[in-house]
């Protein structure tokens, strides 16, 4: 296997949550469901993996390999839990990144999530960190999301190349506590990608649920600081010379002190488009 597969790099070992191999669909809801029906159907097993420290490898990490990379970012933006901030300043300062990085031709930021569990546990909308592997988009769904966002445009950009990039970033650090961790591309099997239904209010999307393999590799990026950003590429369209689908979730880092404070993280969604 190419990339960093072999690299005996030092690391943490861990406990990473992945979801169960199950006959039905996975779905969960995404909103109080109805009653009686479970807010989710499935289960989740945990394996000790080793974690490694991708800070010493960053210089060999791409997004057409691995599918993440470390960038050092500085941002703007004054405020990130503030709505209007993040929309003016910080959606285009991600979408410069992401053109930086890649050589696009456009990029369209069009959502975000902000996560910081001592808030969420007083019922606001900002979420806890995601605690279970996973990546956003599936092969249905990133088609769609063109749709649903691009109107007219959308099928013709649906012609060329296309991409759906993650912007990851410590609100507050450095980042102790729940850090993030990222599958090396090329060790993520389509067999491990188990489509599931994610539903809302309005809709239904869809995201893959990722199942256990002991040939997958992890790696993080330990005390992210404010002016760093994870770029991670949870879909390509190009089905050769590019990682296609990526994977990632929080974990329990065990050097974590016990007094770290709780994590503070954005990560901005954005669809990218190429030339060819």
């Amino acid at each position: 296997m190419d990339g960093l597969a072999n690299v005996d790099a030092a690391g943490v070992v861990a406990p990473l949550n992945f979801t169960m191999p199950m006959a039905d669909k996975p779905y969960s809801y995404n909103y109080e469901p109805p009653p009686g029906v479970p807010p989710r159907n499935t289960r989740e097993e945990t394996h000790e993996i080793k974690i490694i420290d991708a800070r010493a490898l960053n210089d060999r990490l791409s997004l057409d390999n691995e599918g993440f990379l470390l960038m050092r970012h500085p941002t703007a933006a004054a405020d990130l839990y503030d709505e209007e901030v993040i929309a003016k300043v910080y959606y285009p300062e991600c979408e410069r990144l992401i053109k930086e990085a890649t050589g696009a031709m456009r990029v369209v930021a069009f959502d975000h999530i902000v996560r910081n569990a001592a808030l969420s546990a007083k019922g606001n909308q900002i979420k806890q960190p995601a605690g279970r592997v996973h990546n956003d988009y599936t092969a249905w769904s990133a088609p769609q999301r063109v749709r649903d966002l691009m109107g007219a445009e959308a099928e013709e950009l649906l012609k060329h190349r296309y991409a759906e990039i993650n912007v990851w970033r410590p609100i507050r650090g450095p980042l102790l506590r729940s850090p993030l961790a990222l599958c090396d591309a090329q060790t993520l099997s389509q067999d491990n990608l188990v489509a599931s239904e994610l539903r809302y209010p309005d809709r239904t999307g869809e995201t893959y649920a990722v199942t256990y393999n002991p040939d997958q590799r992890w790696y993080y990026f330990p005390k992210m600081q404010t002016d760093e950003a994870v770029l991670i590429r949870c879909f390509d369209s190009a089905r050769q010379g590019a990682a296609r689908f990526s994977a990632h979730g929080a974990f329990d880092d065990p050097q974590t002190p016990a007094d770290a404070p709780p994590r503070e993280s954005i990560e901005v969604r954005a669809l990218v488009f190429f030339a060819d």
